[in-house]
């Protein structure tokens, strides 16, 4: 009788708990956030290049799970697309920067300024100085450099060794003397087999040139100034070694696309490159034997060019803590690390190179020297018509199709006008 009773008594107790759970209004399980995107607009130079930025990128979304990152990479027309979109209001987050475009872009109050997002623990004093003086504008920081190179003499070993030349030049006199050793008929037949120096006539390429005798690119006012007395100097002994010694060519006088060609080719025994030049010479030309030196001298001063990249933000980007996570990520040590370990590109901290050991690499440790002394490559805030003008006279002066001074000063005053006009 008691067990009945008890028997009863749990059939009731899971009646009562089986209604009260129906009567339980359902519950869902709690949902994570969705992420807060963030978007980054960069260029590719190569699909390697564009690969390893993926991967990074992947390593960031695992570190911050809370961002996802939208990544759009703009090859053609990279600065007119990015202005277009700050005109319509639909400009990434963050994007890169080059240097040649900064003063501009740091003029128009477009960027928002980095200085308050930055902490101690960021460690801003491990940048390279001159790099992150380029991004600089009226006491605010506008962008993080990425990764930089410079210029340095790339030197064929097996081209010097036939000439009896044991070292590269230091100075550009002795640049020119080792080119005519270097310039070669192979034939005897008046056609030039290899040159002795392969000149790129950008202005890119010359302006730590114009440097080298206290010449300027562009004036205070912004003006172009490239074509004074003094900046006149530089450009002549590049004009001379073209025309009178005959021992330098263009890209196009061999049949090239670049300087790196030139060289790869065997058609230049020395040209001035960038890092860059370094894995496609290494894989291009696998039997290539070649060495890297220091730019020579000019007017007894060091003078390269310096190319660097910036990541920056949007001032008007809705997401500017997410934004600035990113940027920190990337310009960071790990970061960085990972972006610059494959060496088409050199870290721009510091630590990140002593990890690497670029400096005991005998091929890089020449451009690292020389972002000590390098010229930032800018042409204030009107670069392109600078640029443009420039280009084109020089060719002309080279080619002797008229005098140095009168295609400098011709480049000048219509590059001015232009300037003029769109102010």
């Amino acid at each position: 009788m008691i067990s009945n009773v008890w028997k009863f008594l749990g059939v009731v107790a899971i009646a009562l708990i089986i209604f009260a759970l129906v009567k339980l209004p359902f519950v869902s399980a709690p949902t994570a956030p969705a992420p807060v995107i963030v978007k980054l607009s960069s260029w590719a130079a190569n699909p390697a290049e564009q690969k390893l930025l993926r991967q990074v990128l992947n390593d960031f979304e695992v570190h911050h799970p809370g961002i996802k990152v939208k990544h759009e990479v703009i090859n053609d027309q990279y600065m007119d697309v990015i202005k277009t979109r700050f005109v319509g209001e639909a400009a990434p987050d963050v994007f890169y920067l080059d240097v040649m475009e900064a003063p501009f872009f740091m003029s128009q109050d477009v960027l928002e300024p980095l200085e308050g997002y930055i902490k101690p623990e960021f460690d801003l004093a491990d940048f390279q100085q001159t790099l992150l003086d380029s991004f600089k504008y009226q006491n605010h920081i506008y962008g993080l450099p990425k990764d930089y190179s410079t210029l340095a003499l790339f030197y064929n070993k097996q081209a010097f060794a036939a000439a009896n030349l044991s070292s590269p030049p230091t100075t550009w006199d002795e640049l020119r003397s080792d080119s005519k050793l270097l310039t070669v008929d192979r034939n005897g037949d008046g056609r030039i087999d290899q040159y002795g120096f392969g000149e790129i006539p950008e202005l890119a390429r010359q302006a730590y040139k114009i440097k080298a005798f206290g010449g300027q690119i562009v004036a205070e006012n912004g003006y172009a100034a490239f074509a004074s007395v003094a900046g006149l100097q530089g450009l002549q002994l590049a004009v001379d070694q073209y025309q009178k010694d005959r021992t330098s060519a263009q890209k196009s006088d061999v049949g090239t696309n670049s300087g790196s060609e030139m060289f790869g080719q065997g058609k230049a025994a020395m040209v001035i490159e960038g890092n860059w030049a370094i894995p496609y010479l290494t894989e291009t030309f696998p039997k290539l034997e070649f060495a890297t030196a220091e730019v020579p001298t000019m007017n007894d001063k060091k003078g390269t060019m310096v190319f660097t990249v910036a990541y920056v933000m949007n001032k008007l980007a809705l997401h500017k803590a997410e934004a600035w996570e990113l940027i920190s990520y990337l310009t960071g040590y790990e970061g960085m690390l990972h972006w610059t370990a494959t060496g088409f590109a050199l870290p721009t901290r510091k630590s990140v190179a002593d990890k690497l050991a670029y400096e005991k690499d005998l091929m890089r440790s020449p451009f690292l020297t020389g972002v000590n002394y390098a010229i930032p490559w800018q042409a204030g805030k009107y670069p392109a018509v600078i640029m443009n003008n420039f280009d084109n006279q020089f060719v002309s002066a080279m080619l002797g199709q008229q005098p140095l001074k009168q295609a400098m000063g011709n480049s000048q005053q219509a590059a001015n006008q232009q300037i003029k006009a769109m102010e």
